[in-house]
């Protein structure tokens, strides 16, 4: 079964490193989990959007705290969601003197749609839709383009002036032997709102469908799209 990813990149799949095809290749049928571990070499924030990053912090989307050299954790775990769509996980913890942020998010191939839509933080409130590309490195770069809310009954655009666009870049540095990333996320208006870059090790681990960890898979799932 071909991932999430190889669907979405089609040929320009194969132009991927090789480390970098296994990370994005795992799909709910291959019984394979990437499970990371590294540090962030940098993490910061805009104080002008501390307010929302805050608020963000209790559904596991972003946070408004800064440092260097923070132990960094990444779990990819691939499965199919109640409503059968293909799934895979980013569940991203940073840890911080005296407190561990989160940064979560589940990923699903929408068909109705014909690419990736990336529901962040654990209740899929917030959905958006993703453009993917092979980089120059070998590496995977994905955009995010538009945003819509969903809550009970209600659900909405978020005007483009409105909303943070994010670029993240994952590529595998063959002299280092490991896994390099950088997220930066931009507003219309704040300019710079917040970024990261680090470094890690993912292993591949064995699991069953039914023994996927409790806090991989999110609180709630949302079927709109």
């Amino acid at each position: 079964m071909a991932s999430i990813y190889e669907r979405m990149l089609g040929q320009d799949f194969a132009k991927l490193h090789p480390r970098i095809r296994q990370r994005f290749g795992i799909s709910s049928g291959d019984g394979i989990a990437s499970v990371g571990c590294g540090e962030m070499q940098r993490i910061w924030y805009n104080k002008l959007a501390a307010v929302p990053l805050y608020i963000g912090t209790f559904r596991h989307i972003m946070f408004p705290q800064r440092g260097g050299n923070i132990p960094f954790s990444i779990e990819n775990y691939a499965y199919r969601d109640r409503f059968g769509r293909e799934t895979v996980s980013w569940i991203r913890k940073f840890k911080f003197p005296g407190a561990v942020r989160h940064f979560d998010a589940t990923m699903i191939y929408s068909e109705e749609r014909e690419r990736i839509v990336d529901y962040l933080g654990n209740k899929q409130h917030l959905a958006v839709d993703l453009e993917v590309s092979a980089s120059p490195e070998g590496g995977i770069r994905i955009r995010s383009g538009e945003q819509r809310f969903y809550e009970g009954f209600l659900q909405f655009r978020f005007p483009r002036l409105l909303t943070g666009s994010a670029d993240v870049h994952e590529w595998y540095d063959e002299h280092e032997e490991r896994y390099k990333i950088t997220v930066d996320v931009q507003s219309p208006i704040l300019g710079p709102v917040f970024r990261y870059e680090g470094v890690f090790q993912a292993d591949f681990i064995p699991v069953k469908q039914e023994a996927i960890p409790i806090g991989i898979k999110p609180l709630r799932e949302e079927r709109r799209e």
